[in-house]
Protein backbone atom coordinates (compact mmCIF):
# COMPACT_ATOMS: atom_id res chain seq x y z
CA UNK A 1 0.00 0.00 0.00
CA UNK A 2 1.45 3.33 -1.06
CA UNK A 3 1.41 6.22 1.34
CA UNK A 4 -1.53 8.63 1.03
CA UNK A 5 -3.33 6.07 -1.12
CA UNK A 6 -6.86 5.09 -0.23
CA UNK A 7 -7.00 1.42 0.79
CA UNK A 8 -9.91 0.17 -1.32
CA UNK A 9 -10.41 -2.73 1.12
CA UNK A 10 -11.54 -0.06 3.60
CA UNK A 11 -14.26 1.37 1.34
CA UNK A 12 -16.97 -1.12 2.43
CA UNK A 13 -16.32 -0.12 6.07
CA UNK A 14 -16.79 3.58 5.30
CA UNK A 15 -19.78 2.93 2.99
CA UNK A 16 -21.64 0.89 5.63
CA UNK A 17 -21.31 3.44 8.42
CA UNK A 18 -24.63 4.46 9.95
CA UNK A 19 -23.29 7.06 12.37
CA UNK A 20 -20.64 9.69 11.64
CA UNK A 21 -20.42 8.72 7.95
CA UNK A 22 -19.73 12.25 6.68
CA UNK A 23 -17.37 12.99 9.57
CA UNK A 24 -15.36 9.79 9.07
CA UNK A 25 -15.10 10.53 5.34
CA UNK A 26 -13.73 14.02 6.00
CA UNK A 27 -11.25 12.77 8.60
CA UNK A 28 -10.12 10.03 6.23
CA UNK A 29 -9.35 12.55 3.46
CA UNK A 30 -7.49 14.88 5.83
CA UNK A 31 -5.33 12.02 7.14
CA UNK A 32 -4.59 10.63 3.68
CA UNK A 33 -3.50 14.12 2.57
CA UNK A 34 -0.83 13.90 5.28
CA UNK A 35 0.83 10.95 3.55
CA UNK A 36 -0.07 8.13 5.93
CA UNK A 37 -0.86 4.52 5.06
CA UNK A 38 -4.43 3.37 5.60
CA UNK A 39 -5.02 0.15 7.51
CA UNK A 40 -7.66 -1.52 9.69
CA UNK A 41 -6.73 -2.33 13.31
CA UNK A 42 -8.77 -2.89 16.46
CA UNK A 43 -11.89 -2.72 14.24
CA UNK A 44 -11.12 0.91 13.29
CA UNK A 45 -9.45 2.76 10.42
CA UNK A 46 -5.83 3.17 11.54
CA UNK A 47 -3.17 5.26 9.83
CA UNK A 48 0.49 4.36 10.00
CA UNK A 49 3.95 5.53 9.01
CA UNK A 50 6.39 2.74 8.15
CA UNK A 51 4.19 0.31 10.09
CA UNK A 52 4.02 2.51 13.21
CA UNK A 53 0.57 3.62 14.41
CA UNK A 54 0.02 7.38 14.22
CA UNK A 55 -3.72 7.98 14.46
CA UNK A 56 -7.02 6.13 14.20
CA UNK A 57 -10.60 7.20 13.64
CA UNK A 58 -13.28 5.95 16.01
CA UNK A 59 -16.86 6.81 16.82
CA UNK A 60 -18.90 6.86 19.98
CA UNK A 61 -22.52 7.71 20.71
CA UNK A 62 -21.88 11.38 21.52
CA UNK A 63 -18.87 12.10 19.31
CA UNK A 64 -16.36 10.77 16.82
CA UNK A 65 -12.64 11.22 17.33
CA UNK A 66 -9.12 10.99 16.10
CA UNK A 67 -7.01 9.01 18.55
CA UNK A 68 -3.32 9.90 18.50
CA UNK A 69 -1.32 6.94 19.79
CA UNK A 70 1.42 9.19 21.23
CA UNK A 71 -0.88 12.15 21.82
CA UNK A 72 0.65 12.87 25.24
CA UNK A 73 3.74 14.11 23.37
CA UNK A 74 1.83 16.57 21.16
CA UNK A 75 2.22 20.25 22.10
CA UNK A 76 -1.55 20.94 21.83
CA UNK A 77 -1.35 24.75 21.38
CA UNK A 78 -5.16 24.93 21.04
CA UNK A 79 -5.83 22.93 24.22
CA UNK A 80 -8.15 20.54 22.36
CA UNK A 81 -6.63 17.12 23.10
CA UNK A 82 -8.56 14.93 25.53
CA UNK A 83 -7.26 12.17 27.79
CA UNK A 84 -10.05 9.58 27.76
CA UNK A 85 -9.55 8.45 31.36
CA UNK A 86 -6.94 9.18 34.01
CA UNK A 87 -5.37 5.75 33.40
CA UNK A 88 -4.70 6.39 29.69
CA UNK A 89 -1.04 7.33 29.57
CA UNK A 90 -0.05 7.82 25.92
CA UNK A 91 -3.12 8.29 23.71
CA UNK A 92 -5.11 11.50 23.31
CA UNK A 93 -8.29 12.29 21.36
CA UNK A 94 -9.50 15.12 19.18
CA UNK A 95 -13.30 14.95 19.43
CA UNK A 96 -15.90 16.13 16.94
CA UNK A 97 -19.69 16.27 16.98
CA UNK A 98 -20.33 17.45 13.41
CA UNK A 99 -18.80 17.68 9.94
CA UNK A 100 -18.74 21.49 9.92
CA UNK A 101 -16.32 21.59 12.88
CA UNK A 102 -14.01 19.16 11.08
CA UNK A 103 -14.05 21.35 7.96
CA UNK A 104 -13.34 24.48 10.01
CA UNK A 105 -10.50 22.75 11.87
CA UNK A 106 -8.91 21.06 8.85
CA UNK A 107 -5.62 22.98 9.04
CA UNK A 108 -5.35 22.49 12.81
CA UNK A 109 -6.05 18.74 12.41
CA UNK A 110 -3.34 18.53 9.75
CA UNK A 111 -0.87 20.34 12.03
CA UNK A 112 -1.54 17.83 14.81
CA UNK A 113 -1.12 14.88 12.42
CA UNK A 114 2.12 16.33 11.04
CA UNK A 115 3.46 16.81 14.55
CA UNK A 116 2.50 13.19 15.39
CA UNK A 117 4.42 12.05 12.28
CA UNK A 118 7.43 14.13 13.34
CA UNK A 119 7.31 12.57 16.83
CA UNK A 120 7.27 9.08 15.30
CA UNK A 121 10.14 9.86 12.89
CA UNK A 122 12.19 11.22 15.80
CA UNK A 123 11.62 7.93 17.67
CA UNK A 124 10.16 9.68 20.73
CA UNK A 125 8.39 7.53 23.31
CA UNK A 126 5.83 8.37 25.98
CA UNK A 127 7.37 7.74 29.38
CA UNK A 128 4.92 5.34 30.93
CA UNK A 129 4.37 5.21 34.65
CA UNK A 130 6.57 2.52 36.17
CA UNK A 131 4.87 -0.44 37.78
CA UNK A 132 6.02 0.49 41.29
CA UNK A 133 4.56 4.01 40.91
CA UNK A 134 1.05 2.59 41.25
CA UNK A 135 -0.09 2.81 44.87
CA UNK A 136 -1.30 -0.47 46.32
CA UNK A 137 -4.81 0.00 47.74
CA UNK A 138 -4.88 -0.35 51.52
CA UNK A 139 -7.59 -3.03 51.29
CA UNK A 140 -5.30 -5.23 49.18
CA UNK A 141 -2.28 -4.60 51.40
CA UNK A 142 -4.37 -5.67 54.44
CA UNK A 143 -5.34 -8.92 52.68
CA UNK A 144 -1.64 -9.59 51.95
CA UNK A 145 -0.98 -9.50 55.74
CA UNK A 146 -4.00 -11.70 56.38
CA UNK A 147 -3.24 -14.18 53.56
CA UNK A 148 0.52 -14.34 52.83
CA UNK A 149 -0.10 -16.75 49.91
CA UNK A 150 -2.16 -14.02 48.26
CA UNK A 151 0.82 -11.65 48.28
CA UNK A 152 3.05 -14.36 46.79
CA UNK A 153 0.47 -15.17 44.09
CA UNK A 154 -0.03 -11.47 43.29
CA UNK A 155 3.71 -10.87 42.93
CA UNK A 156 3.85 -13.87 40.59
CA UNK A 157 1.45 -12.18 38.14
CA UNK A 158 2.76 -10.24 35.16
CA UNK A 159 3.17 -6.48 35.75
CA UNK A 160 0.24 -5.80 33.42
CA UNK A 161 -2.08 -8.10 35.37
CA UNK A 162 -0.96 -6.57 38.67
CA UNK A 163 -1.60 -3.08 37.29
CA UNK A 164 -5.09 -4.06 36.08
CA UNK A 165 -5.97 -5.35 39.56
CA UNK A 166 -4.54 -2.28 41.30
CA UNK A 167 -6.54 0.07 39.07
CA UNK A 168 -9.72 -2.00 39.44
CA UNK A 169 -9.39 -2.18 43.22
CA UNK A 170 -8.45 1.51 43.62
CA UNK A 171 -11.19 3.09 41.52
CA UNK A 172 -14.19 2.99 43.93
CA UNK A 173 -14.42 5.92 46.34
CA UNK A 174 -15.70 3.86 49.28
CA UNK A 175 -13.41 1.51 51.16
CA UNK A 176 -16.26 -0.99 51.53
CA UNK A 177 -16.58 -1.28 47.74
CA UNK A 178 -12.80 -1.57 47.31
CA UNK A 179 -12.77 -4.32 49.94
CA UNK A 180 -15.55 -6.30 48.25
CA UNK A 181 -13.71 -6.10 44.93
CA UNK A 182 -10.55 -7.47 46.53
CA UNK A 183 -12.57 -10.27 48.19
CA UNK A 184 -14.20 -11.19 44.88
CA UNK A 185 -10.88 -11.62 43.08
CA UNK A 186 -8.88 -13.45 45.78
CA UNK A 187 -9.57 -16.89 44.15
CA UNK A 188 -8.57 -15.47 40.74
CA UNK A 189 -5.27 -14.13 42.06
CA UNK A 190 -4.50 -17.36 43.94
CA UNK A 191 -5.08 -19.25 40.66
CA UNK A 192 -2.60 -16.98 38.88
CA UNK A 193 -5.30 -15.42 36.73
CA UNK A 194 -5.61 -11.85 35.50
CA UNK A 195 -8.65 -9.66 36.07
CA UNK A 196 -10.38 -10.74 32.84
CA UNK A 197 -9.08 -14.30 32.63
CA UNK A 198 -11.73 -17.03 32.79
Amino acid sequence: MLKDERNTKMDPYFNKLKNWKEEFGLLREIILDCGLTEDFKWMHPCYTLDGKNIVLIHGFKEYCALLFHKGALLKDPHGILIQQTENVQAARQLRFTNAQTIQEMQLIIQDYIEEAVHIEKAGLQVELKKHDEYALPEELANKFVEIPDLKTAFEGLTPGRQRAYIMHFSSPKQSKTRESRVEKYIPHILDGKGLNDK
